[in-house]
């Protein structure tokens, strides 16, 4: 069963009232959607954990003046938007794709699910995996963060707009060269 639109507004307001029973209802409902959009824009699980968790705080320090003037998620997806755009400012640090998890495993690795086909199966699983990592990774900043609002926050073009500081014309751009980029790249690996 899934919330009204209009319910994740009143436990924010909620929890500004001291409720923390709602802020731990927020955080289960949107903090592994955030965490995802977070890591697969700064592709560092360690560095994604420290700006989602900046992100929960600068929530709570928000909460007393919060007022609902859009969507929470989109107010909480921005929120993340601008903490990684501080983080870039200050650090231009840049992880390779090949680079292993802490678990020893590539990233593509990670990606690719048991599914159960043989060997041959399961090797085309993780080089599709890695194609997509790469084309992904290849996007300039801008088209890749309007492309993962989408897939990973199920933002609509006027709620990426909003969370990322431009008009609606410059989201549906970005978010179409994002869309061709990685329809040509995918094309060319296939």
């Amino acid at each position: 069963m899934s919330a009204a639109p209009d319910d994740d507004e009143k436990l924010m307001l909620a929890f500004a009232a001291g409720d923390a029973r709602a802020f731990e209802t927020l955080y289960d409902r949107h903090g592994l959607s955030v965490w995802r959009f977070v890591q697969r824009s700064v592709q560092e699980p360690a560095l994604a954990d420290d700006l989602v968790q900046d992100v929960w705080f600068k929530l709570v320090q928000q909460a007393p003046q919060y007022q609902p003037r859009a969507r929470f998620r989109t107010w909480l997806f921005t929120l993340a938007h601008h903490r990684m755009v501080d983080h870039w400012r200050t650090h231009k640090v840049h992880t390779s794709l090949d680079a292993e998890t802490e678990d020893g495993a590539a990233l593509a690795d990670t990606l690719a699910i048991d599914s159960g086909f043989g060997p041959l199966r399961q090797l085309q699983s993780r080089e599709q995996a890695q194609a997509l990592l790469d084309a992904l990774a290849a996007l300039p900043q801008p088209q890749r963060e309007a492309f993962l609002l989408q897939a990973e926050g199920g933002f609509s073009l006027q709620e990426i707009a909003q969370a990322t500081g431009v008009n609606a014309e410059t989201a549906k751009s970005r978010l179409r060269y994002a869309r061709e980029r990685l329809r040509h790249t995918l094309e060319a690996f296939a």
